[in-house]
């Protein structure tokens, strides 16, 4: 085994070469389990979302109250996933994605406590602690997610933010169902909480193999590093936030953001848009976002070879200019069918944008927790800006065209693009020509542009198709 030097000044742990050859079949079990975590986060979100309506009622709050309750959650998501990084580096993985867990089923009943017993400030603490939830089991998530794709060697981090969006697919129906059953709120949310939490704690044992190694691979599979090699938990405290001082990782932070604003818009006002712009029903409305889902969708698990041809960087900036052009086509066209196609457009530009920015912040697994906690912070910041100001513009120019304002952020995903290459050292495990040579040369841009990923394994032990 390729011991590191301390004295060098390479005192950190790193993945093994072995660790990062993991035969597909030794991690179908952590990949399947990571694709029902992620299906159950979408699941659970929107089955509650899609209540709202019987909440509302039930409570005889106004839109302006209900838009304050829900503002909650956002604050608590923001400031949870702040911190989160560092969260993870102290106690690990699995016991953040277990403290996610209670929290989330007690968000949950109080979700359903709150509008059954009258009480709006319930209700409130069931939202925030949804929102902190949320944010502290998706840092942990998406980096295990991408130990995993480091070890396949080929991308699949799209494939997870597809299986959220089934999720959310069929909370979102397990949600009308309920509505149009009559079944109570409680009742609902209590037995989610329940059945959610068991799937939860069975599946953090596959997910996560050792809490203090940031990929999920069995046992055998791993050759672990000198112990006096592991850093201090300070080490890792500090190295979790010092991320909030790298530029490249706050340049991939603004890449999630546009990403985030694009997306989180298309959810809050599309439907809006079609009955406000074109005079639709509501169910019209309702369609057209369900195209806009299932466009993301598709893209997000058949991206993934196009990520793996082309890289990181070009398929980027390709979908930054195919969702930049449908936004528009929806915003100003003169019909109707026309609007459609440029939903289609913008749905599959919008679909790989957040999974390229995670995986690019998860280069180096020594640091992935913290500077993934500071990309989602920026897509947090992004959910708690965009539903106000969009609404202000839409009073004076309609939600249709308010939608359009949103194309500068499309445009600095496009021009930050370079960012998301990947650091260099931090090939696959099986390299393909287009990572290869964004590995080499940083993208686009001049490779001194990019940071250098520290040697997590000596250069001299590398096999030649890495190093040539």
């Amino acid at each position: 085994m390729p011991r590191n030097d301390s004295k060098s000044g390479r005192g950190m742990p790193f993945e093994s070469f072995r660790s990062r050859h993991a035969a597909p079949d030794q991690l179908w079990r952590p990949r399947l389990g990571l694709l029902g975590l992620f299906l159950l986060m979408g699941l659970t979100f929107s089955s509650w979302l899609a209540r709202i309506p019987t909440v509302k009622a039930e409570l005889g709050i106004s839109t302006a109250e209900l838009g304050l309750v829900l503002l909650a959650g956002s604050v608590g998501a923001l400031a949870t996933v702040a911190v989160a990084g560092a969260v993870v580096e102290r106690v690990g993985g699995r016991a953040a994605l277990s403290a996610a867990a209670v929290v989330g089923a007690l968000a949950l009943v109080l979700l359903g406590l709150g509008p059954t017993t009258g009480s709006v400030a319930v209700l409130t603490v069931g939202v925030l602690l949804n929102g902190v939830a949320f944010a502290l089991a998706n840092v942990p998530q998406n980096v295990e997610t991408a130990g995993v794709e480091r070890r396949l060697g080929r991308t699949v981090i799209p494939q997870f933010h597809a299986a959220f969006s089934v999720g959310a697919v069929a909370g979102s129906l397990l949600g009308a169902a309920c509505a149009a059953a009559g079944v109570p709120l409680l009742a609902q949310f209590g037995v989610t909480a329940v059945l959610a939490t068991v799937w939860r704690f069975l599946t953090f044992p596959v997910v996560v193999h050792d809490t203090r190694t940031p990929s999920p691979v069995p046992a055998a599979a791993v050759l672990p590093p000198d112990d006096d090699a592991r850093p201090t938990r300070r080490a890792r405290l500090a190295g979790s936030l010092g991320a909030w001082r790298e530029p490249r990782t706050l340049l991939v932070g603004l890449v999630i953001l546009a990403a985030a604003l694009s997306e989180g818009s298309a959810n809050d006002w599309l439907s809006l848009a079609v009955v406000d712009g074109f005079g639709r029903t509501e169910a019209v409305g309702g369609v057209v976002f369900g195209t806009f889902v299932a466009a993301m969708t598709v893209v997000r698990i058949a991206g993934t070879r196009l990520i793996d041809r082309y890289g990181r960087v070009r398929v980027l900036r390709v979908s930054g200019v195919v969702s930049l052009a449908g936004l528009l086509a929806f915003g100003l066209a003169p019909s109707f069918p026309l609007a459609v196609v440029g939903v289609v457009a913008w749905g599959t530009g919008a679909a790989l944008a957040v999974p390229i920015g995670i995986a690019a912040a998860s280069d180096d697994p020594l640091r992935a927790a913290g500077r993934v906690s500071v990309v989602s912070s920026f897509s947090s910041l992004a959910s708690i800006a965009a539903p106000p100001l969009l609404g202000l513009a839409a009073e004076g120019i309609g939600a249709r065209h308010a939608l359009v304002l949103i194309t500068f952020a499309m445009v600095l995903s496009v021009c930050l693009a370079a960012q998301v290459a990947p650091l260099r050292r931090g090939a696959p495990a099986r390299p393909t020509p287009a990572s290869l040579a964004e590995a080499r040369t940083g993208g686009p841009t001049d490779a001194a542009d990019h940071p250098v990923l520290p040697d997590l394994v000596p250069p001299a032990r590398l096999p030649e198709e890495v190093l040539s």
